[in-house]
């Protein structure tokens, strides 16, 4: 086998520079990584009038078996988000938290103090707390509760500490 000389093999890597320039150059925008913690969306809520239908009629559109939890709700999974369906017949009004989306976060401190900067902080009751605060709900999430100035209500929950 014939050795290739180190001059030639200096010639070789100024094109593979080139090549990998205009493949980088093609690529579009969207490619780019995310930022550092850029939030995850995983989950969106729907209500119900009854929990038992819901949970047969989504198990059958979906072909799966949703996981059954407490606090009268499913998990489905739906690729890279859950579907949570929440029976909301036994309350007078529906939980302004039902209705949140729900998004991860590896450092939910900054993404909370950025809320707090911002005045998205929630002030609804969840769980017998302030829904700003971060909390460990009773399943277990590490979360707390916001709204965007417009009342649509986020939550962002705690990286590893997702239910469902």
């Amino acid at each position: 086998m014939a050795r290739k000389s180190k001059k030639s093999a200096k010639k070789r890597a100024p094109a593979k520079k080139a090549r990998a320039a205009v493949v980088a150059k093609k690529r579009p925008a969207a490619a780019k990584a995310p930022a550092a913690d850029t939030p995850v969306f995983f989950r969106l809520t729907l209500e119900v009038g009854n929990l038992d239908q819901a949970e047969e009629f989504y198990n059958k559109l979906f072909d799966t078996k949703g996981l059954r939890s407490p606090g009268a709700r499913i998990y489905i999974q739906a690729g890279p988000a859950a579907l949570q369906v929440v029976d909301v017949s036994s309350s007078s009004a529906p939980h302004p938290a039902a209705k949140s989306l729900y998004f991860t976060v590896r450092n939910l401190q900054a993404i909370h103090d950025r809320a707090k900067m911002l005045g998205g902080l929630s002030e609804e009751l969840v769980h017998g707390g302030p829904g700003g605060e971060i909390a460990k709900r009773p399943w277990g999430e590490r979360s707390f509760y916001a709204e965007d100035p417009w009342g649509n209500p986020l939550c962002f929950v705690e990286a590893g500490t997702t239910y469902g």
